[in-house]
């Protein structure tokens, strides 16, 4: 599972548009759709039921999925700013080694 997979799947969940998570996330629609089909092949399960119109819904596994992504997403960046924290992502972080 790669993060850039449930960053898609975050912004799909939230927009319930590929067209519109694409565009929020400055990225082409086939390729949200790549990241979207990634992840569903490495969770096993459909995420989500593709509607007319452009648009989507959760399937019942997607919306278990979803509070989860939030989660480790919320974990990715306090850890980004913990790490980063007060001397910057190129100094030398607390306690590490040079």
């Amino acid at each position: 599972m790669e993060l850039q997979h449930l960053r898609a799947f975050r912004e799909v969940a939230r927009e319930l548009s590929f067209t519109r998570a694409a565009h929020n996330l400055h990225y082409s629609q086939p390729a949200v759709t790549a990241q979207i089909k990634g992840l569903e092949e490495d969770m096993g399960a459909s995420l989500f039921q593709r509607r007319g119109n452009r648009s989507v819904e959760l399937t019942p596994a997607g919306a278990r999925l979803r509070p989860l992504a939030e989660q480790i997403l919320e974990l990715v960046d306090t850890a980004q700013h913990e790490i980063a924290g007060p001397v910057g992502a190129g100094g030398r972080a607390r306690g590490g080694r040079a």
